[in-house]
């Protein structure tokens, strides 16, 4: 009771500023739902609620997500609802924690991704009679020592959760100290985020080194630094499709004045030229699958944030990358041996560089027969 009269003023104090906040571009969606529940009901009911925080989060839970028949899904921010929307019907912002012991509907299981630790959150949902998990769970050394400061909160946090699936040995330790109990090690779910391929090609006898989800400016960037040998064979990936002209034109040029053969793959797909415009949907993963080097674009130009390395590392290619993923280190840093470098270095790091792994790798499947076993329920 004191700790949602507490939440209620400080929601007072703060709705002004929240108001004018609201009228930002950002936050026009996300805010009034939250702090002033428009247009933000409660969820239908459904035996399974996820809650994430932001895009991140919300891509990483989809596949575990989809393998329940019944589920919801709420989220923090507006790019978190939007990724959710694509996998789920049943999402809504989660409202501040003055309004959850009210908003907050019963669910057979509730899986709280990360570190999205809300008291009101986990104490509202117990008092529903919902199971609680805390999916993913980490504890980094900065976050492990401001955690440890508010060690009064979380004890009580933990007090309401059933069951903590962590990501290591070592986030579990921390986790128990905070007074997590009942935790298992299940590794880092957003290791299994990768499609598998929809096509087999054989192996070229070419080392195959793979451009991928250029943006704009990084075809020149990175073609104008790749030294090739006689037996590579390059495969360039624009990111988006309204880019497939402009970057087939960059490649062709640079195959010209290399006296390289140039050809597009949705015109001809005999893969017999040495510089390959990959110029249809769907088809990286299937290259990523043959590749023996991939240059992970989206990190060479300041104005992207990076793209996802799990689906490379998951086939041991040699991964190079800029240093601007700053959208994505999460990822990074489950993924050993990537070789981060300027524009300029492409070459040295592609000598050096060696086949990438993934740490952590989680099984959803055992991730979902753990809940359900706990839970003492199939969903």
């Amino acid at each position: 009771m004191f700790y949602t009269l507490f939440t209620f003023l400080a929601w007072l104090l703060a709705a002004p500023f929240l108001l004018l906040a609201s009228m930002a571009r950002k936050y026009r969606k996300s805010l009034p739902a939250r702090f002033f529940l428009i247009k933000n009901p409660p969820l239908k009911p459904a035996k399974i609620h996820f809650h994430v925080c932001s895009l991140g989060e919300a891509v990483a839970i989809k596949n575990l997500a989809l393998k329940f028949n019944d589920f919801s899904v709420s989220v923090i921010t507006a790019t978190g609802f939007n990724a959710a929307l694509k996998f789920c019907k049943n999402v809504r912002f989660l409202p501040f924690e003055n309004f959850l012991p009210f908003w907050l509907k019963k669910s057979e299981i509730l899986v709280i991704f990360e570190a999205e630790l809300w008291l009101n959150l986990v104490r509202s949902a117990k008092k529903n009679g919902t199971f609680v998990v805390l999916l993913n769970a980490r504890m980094s050394d900065r976050s492990f020592k401001r955690y440890k400061f508010f060690k009064f909160y979380y004890k009580k946090v933990f007090e309401n959760i059933d069951l903590v699936l962590a990501q290591s040995d070592k986030d579990a330790l921390r986790l128990e100290i905070l007074g997590a109990e009942n935790i298992k090690i299940t590794g880092n779910i957003k290791s299994a985020n990768f499609s598998k391929p929809t096509k087999n090609y054989a192996k070229f006898k070419e080392r195959l080194i793979v451009i991928a989800s250029t943006h704009e400016g990084e075809e020149e960037l990175v073609l104008n630094n790749l030294e090739i040998n006689q037996n590579d064979k390059i495969i360039l990936a624009p990111r988006h499709p309204e880019r497939f002209k402009k970057a087939g034109e960059i490649l062709a040029k640079y195959a010209k004045k290399n006296a390289l053969k140039f050809e597009k793959f949705s015109q001809n797909s005999d893969l017999k030229s040495e510089c390959i415009l990959l110029d249809t949907l769907g088809e990286l993963v299937n290259f990523y699958a043959i590749a023996d080097v991939v240059i992970l674009c989206g990190s060479f130009v300041n104005n992207v944030g990076g793209h996802n390395p799990i689906e490379p590392a998951y086939f041991g290619a040699k991964i190079i990358s800029g240093k601007y993923f700053y959208n994505q280190k999460a990822l990074y840093g489950i993924v050993k041996n990537i070789e981060i470098c300027e524009a300029t270095e492409i070459s040295k790091a592609i000598k050096k560089s060696r086949r990438s792994e993934i740490l952590n790798i989680s099984n959803l499947d055992e991730i979902k027969k753990i809940i359900e076993e706990k839970n003492g329920k199939s969903i």
